[in-house]
């Protein structure tokens, strides 16, 4: 079996100490990364504490030797294409989790900035975090199973409006809206 927690910890960008702190009860970040290097046996137990410390399902700290996980070969910085010293596991955004429930939608005709075969992931967000929301593309449910998306440019309460994407479009208001999902992902095909 390989361990996957440090390429888990580093694409939650998060450091040894972080997760050691975060690990109840909490230990050290040197017990971290003799866990993530093989140094100290991960047995079940510490499975369980590091997978609630990052936030996912304990199966994911592991993979089997013989996998064809996606590869992380290389990193884009100021100065190009870089080669990694060593290629690490391309963790997918929906395994890795987080606080708040993710969600997708696909585009099936081009709006705005979005193309036909895009998908927009959304993540729901905390009543008390929808200010944050202002200037960030949203999908809030509407009566009937119906959903409006777009520019949140105003809130009050529990009522939204946004301003869909694409031209000649007009300001839609959502009372009392159930739930608020930002926009966190888009995946396209190059």
């Amino acid at each position: 079996m390989i361990n996957r927690i440090r390429d888990i910890r580093r694409e939650k960008g998060l450091t040894l100490a972080e997760v050691a702190e975060r690990c109840r009860p909490a230990t050290t970040a040197q017990t971290i990364g003799r866990l993530e290097t093989g140094m100290r046996q991960l047995s079940l137990t510490w499975m369980n504490r590091i997978a609630a410390a990052l936030g996912v399902d304990p199966e994911l700290l592991v993979r089997a030797d013989q996998s064809t996980q996606p590869q992380v070969i290389a990193r884009l910085g100021e100065q190009g294409a870089e080669a990694l010293h060593a290629p690490r596991d391309a963790i997918l955004p929906t395994a890795l989790g987080a606080e708040g429930l993710l969600m997708a939608m696909v585009v099936e005709a081009s709006c705005g900035e979005y193309r036909s075969g895009d998908q927009i992931w959304f993540r729901q967000v905390d009543e008390a975090d929808w200010p944050r929301c202002i200037n960030r593309d949203v999908l809030v449910p509407r009566p009937g199973g119906r959903f409006a998306f777009g520019r949140m440019i105003d809130r009050d309460r529990r009522r939204i409006a946004l301003f869909p994407p694409g031209a000649g479009q007009r300001q839609v208001v959502v009372d009392n809206a159930a739930w608020v999902a930002a926009a966190e992902m888009l995946v396209r095909k190059l």
